[in-house]
């Protein structure tokens, strides 16, 4: 039997049992839950992360939905315990889905949600506040002057890169690493290579398109140098020109270790290698030892192959920047994530069509209007065979 869990209970006679494995930001997810007849349970526990037979136990034997989270593993025995409580809808507070089964939600008929179209902008920033971190050093700077070293300025103190007129390199320019890219060439002045199985077609014209508008088109009216774009025909390519290299694929079996040791060393030895994707993207073991032998290589990492660990050596390297996984983290995004997984248990629950297009969730994040009645986002609504919303 599973031991009970603490929990905060809000609309305790609501006719739907909602379950969010965690506090999350904010208070309109939790209003438009409860205003449409939910009860809602969030675990309290004191727990990081909670287990799966801390879920099963909230879940119980009756619940019509739940709002996970990434770090949880939601597989066959996590869907097999949600069905048999009655419940067909389970939301990630993420637009990553790695942790989820969704063969196994699939054989349930459990719908999947996720968050995509509100971490494009703020994921993009915390690349580029990694980037310029790196670049200038400001961590080591930070630490030096509060360890009480500062004595006077000297030449060679901390001395970093420039960014303007150098090249940042894209690997993967959908939305956040196109997002990236715009904000490294207009506000550092950079050149741009990248790499995608797909041309990104609106960001070689935001570069130096033909529009009068185009950033390259400001800057030569300015008296300016223009700055130039390439699409690289392979990422080998990217890694080797690039002074920065921003990290964007997705995670799958082509994506795995895509930064090897072999890769690594065709960086410059200056170079800076951001990462706010997915941990296992890179090598972690291969990049620590490359840290230790390339001082001047530095690094930016949001996030980690077997987090929340990190490989042995890496938190020693001063030419690596680690953040805990803080991508996502600005205050609008946080809140919009939270609504968008409520609305997605909600929808599911209701029996609402899925939106048409879940990067276009502007109307579910109006406080001012009532929400579509329709999920956000659901990643196996074919499969289910869910009908679509053609609002």
């Amino acid at each position: 039997m599973a031991k009970p869990v603490s929990i905060e209970v809000w609309n305790p006679n609501g006719k739907y049992r909602v379950v969010s494995t965690k506090p999350m930001p904010g208070t309109r997810w939790i209003n438009l839950l409860i205003q449409n007849d939910c009860r809602l349970e969030i675990c309290t526990e004191k727990k990081t992360i909670l287990s799966i037979q801390d879920i099963i136990a909230l879940i119980g034997d009756k619940c019509d939905g739940v709002i996970g989270q990434l770090t949880e593993d939601w597989g066959e025995e996590l869907f097999s315990a949600l069905s048999r409580a009655g419940g067909k809808a389970f939301s990630n507070m993420a637009v990553g889905y790695n942790n989820v089964d969704v063969d196994a939600a699939n054989k349930y008929g459990v719908a999947v949600g996720n968050t995509p179209g509100v971490l494009t902008e703020t994921t993009a920033e915390l690349a580029a506040s990694l980037s310029l971190a790196a670049a200038r050093r400001i961590v080591e700077a930070d630490e030096f002057m509060r360890a009480g070293l500062y004595d006077g300025w000297l030449p060679h103190l901390f001395v970093g890169n420039l960014l303007k007129g150098q090249t940042v390199g894209v690997i993967g320019a959908g939305r956040i690493g196109s997002a990236y890219a715009r904000m490294m060439v207009e506000g550092f002045k950079m050149n741009l290579i990248y790499y995608d199985l797909y041309q990104a077609t609106r960001l070689e014209k935001f570069v130096t398109g033909m529009l009068p508008l185009t950033y390259g088109a400001f800057l030569k009216a300015s008296g300016e140098t223009p700055v130039t774009w390439k699409r690289a025909s392979t990422m080998d390519e990217v890694l080797q020109e690039a002074d920065i290299i921003s990290l964007h694929p997705i995670l799958d079996k082509t994506t795995y270790h895509l930064v090897n040791k072999e890769r690594l060393s065709k960086m410059k030895k200056e170079a800076i290698l951001i990462n706010c994707s997915r941990g296992p993207v890179i090598d972690e073991t291969a990049l620590v030892e490359h840290l230790k032998h390339n001082p001047m290589f530095r690094v930016g990492l949001d996030v980690f192959e077997d987090e929340p660990f990190m490989k042995p050596g890496l938190a020693e390297q001063k030419n690596a920047i680690v953040v805990p996984h803080i991508a996502s983290a600005s205050k609008w995004t946080r809140e919009g994530m939270a609504t968008l997984a409520a609305l997605n248990v909600l929808g599911k629950i209701k029996g609402y069509p899925v939106w048409f297009d879940g990067n276009r969730v502007e109307p579910f994040l109006n406080e001012n209007a009532r929400p579509p009645a329709a999920c956000p986002s659901i990643v196996n609504a074919k499969a289910l065979g869910l009908p679509s919303s053609k609002l």
